[in-house]
């Protein structure tokens, strides 16, 4: 599983953030809340969802199940000219970034994880960048639970010194 190293420039997202941890997660209700308003995105740049997270300065040796983060339920947007009432906006930051394919059901997720974080990067001229860490639902993304579902694991990266 060799990633695509990719740069790219900053994206302007709109939907809905929680604060949450491992150990009690609370992802569900913030797509619950972009789902049924996805018909007020009138200027959406795809139709790719992202799931972003946000690890508020934890280094990942520091990161436990009940580490409290910031995850959100995004689609990116030519501009910010409109903004449905509601909405927040992030910029996903420029720059370098490892994508990865993890083909499962989100109960699988952990063993993408591992051999990303555990394998891949420790062996790399890459560590991680702070940067929010992301991935992309787009045409292969058929449901959490589907085994056949692809998902885009986009790991913030700097060359090691």
């Amino acid at each position: 599983m060799e990633p695509k190293i990719q740069n790219i420039q900053a994206k302007k997202t709109i939907g809905f953030s929680i604060k949450t941890t491992m150990e009690n997660d609370q992802t569900v209700k913030i797509w619950q809340q972009l789902m049924p308003r996805l018909k007020e995105i009138k200027n959406a740049a795809s139709a790719d969802f992202f799931s972003l997270q946000v690890y508020n300065g934890e280094s990942f040796e520091e990161f436990k199940s009940n580490t409290e983060f910031t995850k959100y339920a995004l689609v990116e947007v030519k501009n910010y000219d409109f903004i449905p009432e509601g909405f927040e906006t992030f910029e996903i930051p420029a720059g370098d970034y490892a994508v990865f394919i993890h083909k499962g059901t989100s109960a699988n997720f952990y063993n993408t994880s591992q051999y990303i974080y555990g394998e891949w990067l420790p062996k790399s001229k890459y560590k991680l960048d702070d940067k929010p860490h992301f991935t992309v639902m787009g045409d292969k993304y058929l449901g959490h639970e589907n085994p056949e579902t692809e998902e885009e694991v986009w790991v913030p990266i700097i060359e090691k010194n």
